[in-house]
């Protein structure tokens, strides 16, 4: 089956995805990528992952600090079905698996540590600086320069002081991850980490393809996720000189910094028309 042969996706306005079997979800039209119409964008996948992560043999006293997510290609918007697997139990330190499937093949594959909650609120130290306040930001509608349905559930305020490669940011949306179902906190929060790429672009998207084949996120704190809730980034992209990029960020909640996220990115030119008909 070829991209123009998916069908559309379905307009909702509650959720990213619908669950339609015990592991299989449907991505609805806000779960839409910005470089192709027919695919998912990867931050309600890795958010939908999370969640599935979360529910895996929960447990109160361990907490989601490392979850790392390997992109193996292009994800179709098509149902996609999820597989969990506890890769090493144990009481203080546990490594769970989740790999998201869609269009008959592997398109995720996620790794998440959870450790057991401590109090170490008295040696507790190191953390950056906290973002503005959101309402210091001013407002900007990010469907401007990037297209797809995952964008436009986005809300984004920006500092004033951004440049290309380098700012601050909060976005935030009304949507749950999955309808009619509860989502724990660091999975709504994680289902917005990924579009730390493309809120402080150091490339033009009309001109640099500059997609991240993975995302990476550490948390030392727990943090406030769901509908309503802002998720903020302080930003830096490296571009270097052979192809490679990397994407970083200081992640924040509204009380603070919560942790990082990086991406590594393969930069290249858009493609122009003409090179579609070229031979080889």
């Amino acid at each position: 089956m070829s991209l123009d042969d998916l069908p559309d996706l379905v307009a909702d306005p509650v959720a990213y995805y619908r669950r339609l079997s015990e592991d299989t979800f449907a991505p609805t039209l806000n779960a839409q990528g910005a470089w192709n119409a027919h695919e998912q964008h990867m931050a309600p996948v890795s958010g939908l992952l999370a969640h599935c992560l979360s529910r895996r043999e929960h447990r109160d006293d361990l907490a989601l600090a490392r979850v790392t997510f390997e992109i193996l290609g292009l994800i179709p918007a098509l149902p996609t079905t999820i597989t969990v697997r506890t890769v090493r139990p144990g009481r203080t330190i546990e490594l769970v698996e989740a790999v998201a499937v869609a269009g008959g093949r592997e398109v995720v594959r996620a790794s998440a540590w959870r450790l057991a909650r401590t109090d170490t609120a008295g040696v507790a130290g190191g953390l950056p600086e906290a973002l503005p306040a959101v309402a210091d930001g001013t407002s900007i509608d990010p469907s401007g320069w990037w297209p797809g349905g995952y964008i436009a559930s986005l809300r984004l305020r920006h500092t004033d002081d951004r440049t290309p490669g380098r700012g601050q940011a909060w976005i935030s949306t009304d949507l749950v991850v999955v309808a009619d179902e509860p989502v724990a906190p660091a999975a709504a929060f994680v289902c917005l980490v990924d579009t730390a790429n493309g809120m402080n672009t150091r490339l033009d998207p009309r001109e640099w393809l500059f997609p991240n084949v993975d995302l990476s996120i550490h948390f030392y704190r727990e943090p406030h996720g769901g509908p309503g809730h802002w998720v903020g980034f302080d930003t830096l992209v490296t571009i270097g000189e052979a192809g490679v990029g990397l994407t970083s960020t200081t992640l924040h909640d509204e009380s603070g910094p919560v942790g990082r996220a990086e991406q590594i990115l393969t930069v290249r030119p858009m493609p122009r028309p003409e090179d579609a008909h070229s031979p080889g």
